[in-house]
């Protein structure tokens, strides 16, 4: 009876591990459209490099706490500093800082869909599992 409930719960995670990441990168990506929707509603181009930088900066937060757990393995912190490194390059390039000049005023809606495309590359390049991508948005949703 021991036996047939763990070959069930090993068959079931089978099928379930991958919902629960494609899941999770979903939500990471719909983070990302979200904050490129808000930027293009706004209509004052501080208010929309605010919402720039403070949705950059969350993610920024969420990658930094994962990256602290112990839950995390070695192969996910390689991959957690790519995403973060990429998202301090976002950061520089809005703020015009470490040798990038800032987004202009009248591209900022531009460089909202550019972080969207590109941050979604960079998923794709940057394998995390299951658990660490879980964390994220949950820490992604407490942040908020």
């Amino acid at each position: 009876m021991f036996m047939k409930k763990i070959v069930g719960v090993l068959i079931m995670s089978v099928f379930l591990i991958p919902a629960v990441q494609a899941q999770t990168t979903e939500d990471i990506k719909s983070y990302f459209s979200e904050t490129a929707t808000k930027v293009k509603a706004e209509a004052d181009p501080d208010q929309k490099r605010e919402i720039m930088a403070s949705s950059l900066e969350r993610m920024t937060t969420a990658l930094a706490k994962v990256e602290k757990s112990w839950l995390i393995s070695d192969e996910d912190r390689v991959s957690l500093d790519a995403f973060g490194n990429a998202l301090q390059e976002k950061q520089d390039e809005l703020a015009g800082t470490n040798g990038f000049n800032p987004v202009p005023n009248s591209q900022l809606n531009s460089f909202a869909d550019y972080v969207v495309q590109d941050m979604e590359q960079a998923e794709r390049k940057i394998t995390i599992s299951v658990v660490t991508a879980l964390l994220i948005v949950i820490i992604i949703i407490l942040i908020t």
